[in-house]
């Protein structure tokens, strides 16, 4: 039954802005709204985190996207997010999967967060599931599990490619090209053409390549927790 099945936690970054020229930036709006809907739709509970805990900043407000708009119109999500738990002080055990929402920001906290580290590595060797989307698996590149291997190696793996970077304009902005980096850790990368939705998923590691593919991501992270009734 899916009421038995244990809170999914969002995970959003904390940084705000993109590199030295201080654009800003943050979690993009609708990979968290989507599979958001995706997993309130199946019963499933969702509770949020952020690197720092409490409001973290958002991009892509897109409100001409019905979902984000049903969201952020919704006075109790807004609450929700005002008050994001920090990710250092969540307990693995209370959650049967963990989810990274991308958007640019990610890519300045994610990597080298310990808590990322350490709650990803905890949740995935209880045998709960791993998502993320776009630039959230820069929360992967550098997650290791407890015999030294890396989560990402030999795996295949789908993330914010090259050439969309190249697209935005932002390969000279970022701290290091996400596609290429997971590929240097051992992912077995599979793109799909710009902007298309893209979603792989590897026993229980789930990724999607852009925001398009938040919603395949959300899918495939509910009907691999259904499948375990």
């Amino acid at each position: 039954m899916s009421n038995a099945i244990q809170p999914i936690l969002i995970v959003m970054t904390s940084h705000g802005t993109k590199g030295e020229g201080g654009d800003p930036t943050g979690f993009f709006l609708s990979e968290v709204t989507h599979p958001l809907a995706v997993f309130e739709a199946a019963g499933i509970p969702v509770e949020f985190a952020s690197i720092q805990g409490g409001e973290p900043p958002v991009d892509g407000f897109d409100l001409d996207d019905e979902t984000n708009a049903r969201y952020w119109n919704d006075a109790d999500f807004r609450e929700r997010l005002r008050s994001t738990r920090a990710l250092a002080e969540i307990d693995p055990a209370d959650y049967s999967a963990i989810f990274f929402a991308g958007g640019h920001g990610a890519m300045w906290d994610f990597p080298d967060s310990a808590a990322v580290n350490d709650k990803t590595r905890a949740i995935w060797e209880q045998g709960g599931m791993v998502g993320a989307v776009c630039h959230g698996p820069a929360a992967l590149v550098n997650v290791t599990l407890s015999d030294g291997a890396r989560l990402v190696a030999g795996r295949d793996v789908a993330a914010f490619t090259d050439a969309e970077e190249e697209a935005v304009g932002l390969t000279e902005v970022v701290p290091f090209l996400l596609a290429s980096r997971l590929a240097e850790r051992g992912a077995k990368l599979h793109p799909a053409a710009d902007w298309t939705t893209q979603v792989v998923t590897d026993d229980r590691l789930v990724t999607g390549q852009n925001p398009q593919s938040a919603t395949g991501v959300g899918e495939a992270l509910r009907d691999g927790l259904l499948s375990r009734d």
